[in-house]
């Protein structure tokens, strides 16, 4: 019985750290328009270029790359997860090297896209 809790409370962790995603971001984004719509009541005039910078998120010259590291370390890492966990048939560490293929395949395509893409900003 203990062990059906396991893959439970798995999803129900996940869920929630979904759910806490989207409200911030949703906080955030009413946040951002409270803002906008006092300096309107204020009387301050808003130029269209600083309402197209609110609307869309600063993107950095190196994110593409930033992202790249990132996923490249969760593969090492689920890697070397699979390689320390003592299992003298190596079950564990095959399994651990196929969970490893899908963050290292992202982290391959966020460095082919941060190699082509244009640095100029």
């Amino acid at each position: 019985m203990p062990g059906e809790f396991i893959p439970i409370s798995a999803f129900i962790g996940l869920t929630i750290i979904i759910s806490l995603f989207f409200w911030f971001r949703y906080r955030a984004r009413s946040d951002l328009q409270a803002t906008v719509r006092t300096a309107i009541q204020q009387g301050q005039e808003l130029s269209p270029e600083i309402v197209d910078r609110l609307g869309q998120p600063r993107r950095y010259k190196d994110q593409d790359l930033r992202l790249a590291l990132i996923w490249l370390a969760v593969a090492v890492g689920l890697g070397l997860c699979g390689f320390f966990v003592p299992d003298p048939s190596g079950e564990a560490f095959n399994a651990m090297l196929a969970f490893a293929a899908f963050p290292l395949c992202i982290g391959i395509a966020y460095v082919i896209m941060w190699r082509f893409a244009s640095r100029e900003q």
